[in-house]
């Protein structure tokens, strides 16, 4: 359990003076907490997407989420575009402050903060022996697989083929985490299932159910959807609307989409397998190094957050509350912790294959290297390790 450290609220109050009810608390992993203030704008968007992390326990002020600002004295200008002090950032274009007090922050702001919280939890997280990676996860027995990929490549899709066998459990779909002691630990947030999905996810596509585009329209339509988020996201409101009812995808509760799948919140990492989309005709598969896969895994994380959350990471850096070779060289460090010497491979899958034969050649695959592994002759089919 989080050691509870009452501080600052962030608002001009002490949080220990405010009513507990008065904050939605979540607890990542035992090592963050995070509190969002219920009449925040953002609070229930957050609460959707932290679902898998509430806690009505006390938690420490790691991270405080609340809408008004705090009052700045002397600050400086970066053009028009940033307002900044030694602790403090704003960013005016996303009317969002966030103020660095020690190893905590305190996010403000009246518009969607999903984005600006975002790096926030992965800087906090590194600071405690724990990095953010852009994977699908999952547990075989009580072996952690980390299967990072560019969104889109067949994350998903993989995920439900996994459920399907024997021994596996679902840990997350799109974001994960390492902690330096080799755990990989899930992140159970609501999974995005889109038209192509329907062959592998059927039970999500009968009776009464909102329109979705056909497949044809589904990459058009999600590019319109990434140039007007910078617009929306200033509307929380608008913003949950839209991200429930965009004709591009259903947010979906993991235990809906998986009825039957056993759910893990931590493994010990044995296996990473990197999967893109290349212009051969051949599914290559091919080991590399955990150097390799410590470039793939950084890289990747950080090309597929929104790019407000980018614009967070580089404006941290720029006005000196983060340097960025703090920001990259110490999560480098975790990263590289975390994978050691396990081993790790590359998954090459042509731009050509369909979504539903990509998941069964990467299913394939993996099932493959965990019996070459000798990963197989260790777990009795009903996921435990064998004595």
């Amino acid at each position: 359990m989080l050691a509870v450290n009452d501080g600052p609220s962030g608002d001009g109050t002490n949080s220990v003076d405010r009513p507990t009810s008065s904050w939605l608390k979540f607890n990542i992993h035992d090592r963050l907490g995070m509190r969002v203030d219920r009449l925040a704008p953002t609070a229930s968007l957050l609460d959707d997407m932290f679902q898998c992390f509430r806690t009505e326990e006390p938690v420490p002020d790691h991270l405080t989420i609340t809408e008004a600002f705090e009052t700045v004295a002397s600050p400086s200008f970066l053009e028009n575009d940033y307002i900044y002090s030694d602790n403090s950032l704003e960013i005016s274009a996303a009317k969002t402050q966030v103020v660095s007090d020690g190893d905590r922050f305190r996010l403000h702001g009246s518009g969607e903060l999903l984005t600006s919280t975002l790096p926030l939890i992965d800087r906090l997280l590194v600071q405690r022996g724990v990095g953010m990676i852009h994977a699908a996860t999952v547990s075989y027995g009580n072996y952690g697989i980390a299967l990072p990929a560019a969104g889109g490549t067949g994350k998903t899709s993989t995920i439900a083929k996994l459920m399907k066998e024997p021994a596996f459990a679902f840990m997350g779909d799109d974001w994960a985490f390492l902690s330096d002691c080799g755990q990989l630990l899930g992140f159970a947030k609501p999974m995005f299932i889109k038209p192509h999905h329907r062959p592998i996810f059927p039970h999500l596509f009968q009776g009464a159910r909102k329109p979705m585009v056909p497949v044809s329209l589904s990459r058009p339509v999600g590019k319109l959807t990434t140039i007007v988020h910078p617009y929306v996201s200033r509307y929380p409101r608008l913003a949950r609307v839209s991200r429930r009812w965009s004709p591009e995808h259903r947010m979906v509760h993991p235990s809906l989409a998986l009825p039957n799948a056993e759910v893990r919140q931590s493994a010990m990492l044995a296996l990473s397998v990197y999967f893109e989309r290349f212009g051969g005709n051949q599914l290559q598969l091919e080991e590399r190094d955990a150097n390799w896969m410590l470039a793939r895994m950084m890289g990747n994380f950080h090309v597929e957050m929104p790019h407000h959350s980018q614009e967070m990471v580089a404006a941290v850096g720029a006005v000196g509350m983060v340097p960025l070779h703090r920001t990259f060289g110490e999560k480098a460090e975790v990263i590289q912790a975390a994978l050691g010497n396990k081993p790790a491979y590359v998954l090459r899958v042509p731009r050509s294959m369909p979504p539903d034969e990509t998941s069964d050649e990467i299913v394939r695959s993996v099932s493959g290297l965990l019996k070459d592994l000798g990963l197989t002759d260790q777990v009795n089919p009903s996921g435990g390790r064998l004595s």
